[in-house]
């Protein structure tokens, strides 16, 4: 099946910065990308040039089978900006009437009134948007970007404004779009969000990709810590291949901890701790960074 986005080697130069350069990638439909790095490491660039509101000066960007320069390529495509801003005069259904309108898609009262329920304002409808919270503006932002039931959603910093539990919504959200088999591109500085609901992830430095790939690939290995005392070389045995300081052991996840547990306590060991570890996509991210700003100071 056709990607639901194709980039190839976009470049975007603003006078003597270069925001974005040479940036590859694709996203599958069904599948959720997760697009974190630093301020200024080019991701809004990225996608504003993926949906035509930035001209790249280099590179290809095809969305949902057409190229994006074809108005109807973005026919199937939600979008909420980080920047979001609504007229304060207009209720929440007039705002989603109005991008209907701008859409020139024809969509029922009740995919209106559906949207609104999605981005938990099913009661809200008929309220002023000046009358809302930040975070409600941006409940809005996403029920407009929803409305037109996409097959693509991009979201650029969704849940900047919102508290915890407006958070675990979107979360939600994102889990029951791909199970729609919607392709979602998602930007966020929140990275335990990412870490939970994102597919893949693709780490941008200074316009560059400086690593990609499942979070499997990006974080290695899960591994198991136990805590041990009264090891013979018979338990060692167990613990082998892994590495040992003092009383910590640490090995790769066996496929069956408690046999393991088993085992070592059968050969004598006492068991003390047993916790499962990896290391964290915020630890990674920051290792990728510097790593990046090494190589290319």
């Amino acid at each position: 099946m056709t990607a639901a986005v194709w980039v190839s080697h976009l470049r975007k130069r603003y006078r003597r910065r270069v925001a974005v350069d040479g940036v590859s990638f694709a996203v599958a439909r069904g599948e959720v990308l997760g697009l974190l790095g630093p301020n200024g490491a080019g991701k809004t660039t990225v996608i504003k040039m993926m949906l035509g509101l930035v001209r790249p000066d280099a590179g290809e960007v095809m969305l949902l089978g057409r190229p994006h320069t074809d108005p109807r390529s973005r026919e199937r495509v939600g979008y909420l900006p980080e920047l979001f801003r609504y007229q304060p005069w207009l209720t929440a259904d007039e705002v989603l009437r109005l991008h209907v309108h701008l859409s020139g898609l024809t969509i029922g009262d009740r995919d209106r009134r559906d949207s609104l329920a999605l981005a938990g304002l099913a009661d809200r409808g008929g309220d002023r948007v000046g009358g809302f919270s930040k975070g409600m503006q941006q409940r809005l932002g996403l029920a407009v970007a929803l409305v037109a039931r996409p097959d693509l959603v991009v979201l650029d910093e969704p849940t900047s404004a919102l508290d915890p539990l407006g958070r675990a919504d979107v979360r939600d959200l994102l889990l029951s779009l791909r199970e729609r088999q919607v392709a979602v591109l998602l930007n966020s500085h929140l990275i335990g969000e990412v870490e939970r609901v994102c597919d893949r992830v693709m780490i941008l430095d200074r316009g560059r990709v400086a690593a990609s790939g499942t979070l499997p690939e990006l974080l290695g290995r899960r591994e198991l810590r136990l805590t041990l005392t009264e090891v013979g070389p018979e338990a060692a045995a167990l613990l082998t291949p892994g590495t040992r300081d003092g009383d910590r052991f640490t090995v790769a996840m066996p496929p069956d901890v408690p046999a393991l547990i088993a085992d070592l306590v059968k050969a004598g060991a006492r068991v003390h701790a047993v916790e499962p570890a990896r290391v964290s996509l915020e630890e990674r991210l920051l290792a990728i960074l510097r790593t990046s700003h090494e190589e290319h100071p």
